[in-house]
């Protein structure tokens, strides 16, 4: 019977021996030495791609989408990004919330879906429409009335940037040759030359509209 105490009180310590090794290596060990490489190696990256402003604040994140409101309503003098409607109206993703994120999973023919895109398009026209340049409903691209699958894509194309031009100039009181070239200076083109589409980051434009209006 004493033997197979002392069998068990080795058995047991073998195995606490063995946790506590395991603890060491892969709950302190490791996780210092990967973000150690992190911080070396990218460290941008590393602390959540962060984007500064002309001051040096920290405003956000090149890999968060967000919203530009005066009040409930958009903020027209910013460019906006696409909807954020990826968990729905009622949910906490409304504003490009980070607590969640997804799609709505709706079909092309949802009622409900349809109901939305015909909304977003009427007011992507409505709002981007200056004296002498009216948006027509074929001006209009895809993202501009349709979520991404996150609901907190920061990307927009360069179509949509495009079409705000005229509008966020008149609200600023930029010139819009001058603001289109913020949209160009700010469009990356596809990675490699062949992966994925150009696009604009909409937080990284509104920095530099930001810059630009404060130079005014």
């Amino acid at each position: 019977m004493n033997n197979s105490v002392g069998n068990t009180g080795r058995v047991l310590w073998a195995g606490l021996r063995a946790l506590l090794v395991l603890t060491l290596v892969c709950g302190v060990l490791y996780p210092l030495a990967v973000t150690g490489i992190a911080q070396l190696a990218f460290p941008a990256r590393a602390n959540g791609s962060e984007i500064e402003d002309a001051s040096g604040k920290v405003v956000g994140s090149e890999l968060i989408g967000q919203t530009y409101l005066d009040g409930d309503a958009p903020d027209l003098r910013w460019f906006q990004p696409r909807p954020s409607r990826g968990l729905g109206t009622n949910s906490v993703n409304t504003r490009y919330s980070i607590v969640l994120s997804g799609a709505t999973n709706r079909s092309g023919d949802n009622e409900e879906l349809i109901q939305w895109v015909t909304d977003a398009k009427a007011a992507v026209i409505k709002d981007n429409s200056t004296p002498g340049h009216p948006v027509k409903p074929s001006d209009v691209p895809a993202d501009a009335v349709t979520s991404s699958g996150s609901g907190l894509d920061p990307h927009i194309s360069p179509e949509y940037a495009r079409l705000q031009v005229h509008r966020v100039a008149a609200r600023n009181g930029l010139d819009a040759a001058a603001v289109g070239k913020l949209v160009a200076d700010h469009t990356d083109d596809r990675i490699l030359g062949f992966i994925g589409e150009p696009r604009v980051n909409v937080l990284e434009l509104n920095v530099a509209l930001r810059e630009l209006v404060g130079r005014q």
